[in-house]
């Protein structure tokens, strides 16, 4: 079995050393020369919530040679058409590709490497990445212990090959195995919409969001966003984090407070993680806004579904985007005017 990671940056750094820590050998490829230079001298260092130092191999593109039966893929969607038309030669008929990016990335990778090759997965932990060869895990140890990947195929079925890439995913931490890859991703696209759009807006960790009760009321009713989104596109929430998603739509407003301890309960296990958009406005380079929030409000306005916050949150980041800037937590008076109605719910 030959396996590689594809975008071996904060999360595959981690994800590959523990794989190969783990009996599963694994090539982890990259675009930053001197990132893969110091995985191969001085092997994949993992910090922050653990401490693991594993010898790994690693490679730059254009170093690739051969095929592999199973890939990873944890590049940014933006640059899914050139990552993925440079993997086809290295790709067989019955090669799997495993997307762990964030949105909802299936339909443009099977539309580029099939949807026979293609399933999908969602990643529960986060990381940042410190420098050549060097991640820290900013989620809790516990944390990716129990709850690290859900998978499953495009069309529902469960097919042995699961089997295969959850044997990888599992030297990390616990995977399961779903039938329903859409309400995976439209849980994770919450994940990712509430607290890494947030931490993004507003330049800060997700601890910062979650200490701040107008910043938290945000978090609340982009959640409702989300879910009210996903059911207008026909899907329901997987449960995820040993929570069930569907309970973060709100019957009205006054529904808030109830929701507030799950809130807290899930994100306190990531209170160090600084959004990936956040880390990549900081290093000057585009995000995948467009693919996270920007998802739901896509699905809003094709369903005639308001989607006020998560439009907002668009805003903000696409104007630090724009200008090369990183956002601050003043950018929180930016969310006052929809807050305003709702201002008795944070206590």
């Amino acid at each position: 079995m030959r396996a590689a990671i594809v975008g071996a940056g904060s999360l595959g750094t981690i994800i590959g050393a523990l794989m190969v820590r783990g009996g599963r050998p694994v090539d982890l490829i990259d675009t930053n020369a001197a990132h893969v230079a110091a995985l191969n001298r001085d092997g994949a260092r993992v910090t922050g919530e653990m401490d693991l130092l594993v010898p790994v191999h690693a490679l730059t593109p254009d170093q690739m040679q051969g095929q592999y039966d199973l890939v990873f893929l944890l590049s940014k969607q933006t640059a899914n058409r050139a990552v993925l038309s440079h993997l086809l030669p290295f790709l067989h008929d019955g090669s799997i590709v495993c997307t762990l990016q964030n949105g909802i990335p299936e339909p443009a990778v099977a539309a580029i490497v099939g949807s026979a090759r293609t399933i999908g997965g969602a990643v529960g932990f986060g990381a940042t990445w410190l420098g050549p060869g060097v991640s820290a895990l900013t989620t809790t140890a516990l944390a990716v212990r129990d709850f690290a990947f859900e998978i499953g195929e495009i069309d529902g079925v469960i097919r042995p090959r699961l089997g295969l890439v959850r044997d990888y995913l599992s030297c990390v931490g616990h995977t399961q195995v779903l039938a329903d890859l859409m309400g995976i991703r439209w849980s994770k696209l919450l994940m990712n919409a509430t607290f890494s759009g947030m931490s993004a807006a507003l330049g800060c960790t997700f601890g910062e969001v979650l200490d701040d009760p107008r910043a938290l009321l945000c978090v609340a009713f982009i959640a409702d966003e989300t879910v009210r989104a996903a059911h207008a596109a026909g899907h329901r929430m997987a449960p995820m984090q040993g929570e069930k998603f569907e309970r973060f739509r709100l019957a009205s407003p006054a529904a808030v407070p109830q929701v507030l301890p799950m809130i807290r309960k899930i994100w306190s296990q990531h209170r160090q993680l600084r959004a990936s958009m956040l880390q990549d406005l900081e290093k000057g380079r585009d995000t995948e806004i467009g693919f996270i929030n920007g998802t739901v409000c896509d699905t809003g306005r094709a369903h005639g579904v308001p989607t006020p916050f998560n439009d907002r949150v668009v805003e903000l980041v696409s104007a630090a985007q724009a200008a090369r800037g990183v956002p601050d937590f003043g950018n929180i008076a930016r969310f006052d005017d929809l807050l305003a109605p709702y201002r008795a719910l944070s206590g």
